[in-house]
């Protein structure tokens, strides 16, 4: 790209969460640079570009971002997102974002967003340009290291918030395993949950709700009318001699339904415990039809019913009888 710094002179930046679309102009207003950066790669790189004026849509992360490439010596500017989208072209994508950017930030008319300060994002407690991966096991594992080496991005008074949150993390932590370890000794000394803890994805919580919700399960003549009441079987609408399935009515219990559909998730990513408990070729045959979201609430309906038979039955499950069905 070194060959191309000296002809920028203007660059749109379409702020994604693990990356970010560059589209360069020069001064002519030709596209010279069309670049997909990480996170990691945005500030060395953008130090080694000589002065340019930056644009990016005003949002969480854009702030700590324009304050960084200030202090590098780029004019960087901010701008309210109704703003852009009148300057985008075609379908939209990332790198049309960016280039709908570099237009906009180049109108003398624009209204720009003024930039927070470090001050200002202290008491919002928005981004500070530290990013972890997604999903709560990369945060806790990225914490204490955050902590203990603080970088220029947080501010004393930031990091004293984050410290107390993470002290308030682990103490909610520490009552969560109490409680489940509670459950799970309640649940092991209840003939109900201890059937139906031999269901697929039904653990200690998800089996004592059920008993707490249902009882022996008698309240309810079929499993369909179990799985109906979660909320977990599709609505129907009938026109002519034709009956049309539509999304999950979501009626009933809310808590118990969103438990159903986690157990669901917990036997599809271990696909080779499927053929141990009997459900291979049904969710091999469903799988080649279904999005997986849709496959998630199927295989959920499937184990309500599942779990009211175990428990209005009076037996474990048991896979060969799946099979034969």
């Amino acid at each position: 790209m070194s060959h191309l710094n000296s002809g920028i002179a203007v660059i749109g930046i379409d702020i994604g969460k693990n990356s970010f679309h560059l589209v360069g102009h020069d001064q002519r207003g030709a596209i010279v640079l069309r670049q997909k950066w990480s996170r990691g790669q945005m500030e060395a790189r953008l130090a080694n570009l000589p002065a340019c004026l930056i644009g990016m849509e005003a949002c969480v992360g854009a702030h700590h971002l324009s304050r960084k490439l200030t202090s590098l010596g780029h004019d960087a500017r901010l701008m309210p997102a109704k703003y852009v989208r009148p300057y985008s072209r075609g379908q939209k994508n990332d790198f049309r974002d960016a280039e709908a950017i570099a237009e906009a930030v180049q109108r003398p008319t624009m209204k720009f967003v003024a930039t927070k300060t470090a001050e200002q994002l202290d008491l919002q407690a928005l981004e500070r340009g530290v990013a972890v991966r997604q999903g709560l096991r990369f945060l806790r594992a990225e914490l204490p290291r955050i902590l203990a080496r603080p970088c220029d991005a947080l501010s004393p008074r930031m990091l004293r918030v984050i410290e107390d949150l993470a002290g308030d993390w682990r103490r909610l932590d520490e009552r969560i395993e109490g409680l489940s370890n509670e459950i799970e000794v309640l649940a092991r000394q209840d003939a109900g949950c201890e059937r139906l803890m031999s269901v697929p994805g039904i653990g200690p919580i998800i089996s004592s709700a059920i008993v707490a919700a249902i009882g022996g399960g008698d309240v309810f003549s079929k499993g369909r009318d179990f799985a109906a009441w979660l909320g977990l079987v599709p609505k129907q609408i009938s026109t002519g001699d034709r009956t049309i399935l539509g999304k999950i009515s979501k009626r009933g219990n809310r808590y118990l339904r969103v438990l159903f559909v986690q157990a669901a998730w917990a036997v599809l990513i271990k696909p080779k415990s499927w053929a141990r408990h009997g459900l291979k070729p049904w969710l091999e045959a469903a799988k080649k039809r279904l999005h997986h979201n849709v496959l998630a609430v199927a295989l959920a309906n499937k184990l309500a019913r599942i779990a009211w038979s175990v428990l209005a039955h009076g037996r474990v499950f048991e896979a060969t009888k799946i099979q034969a069905a």
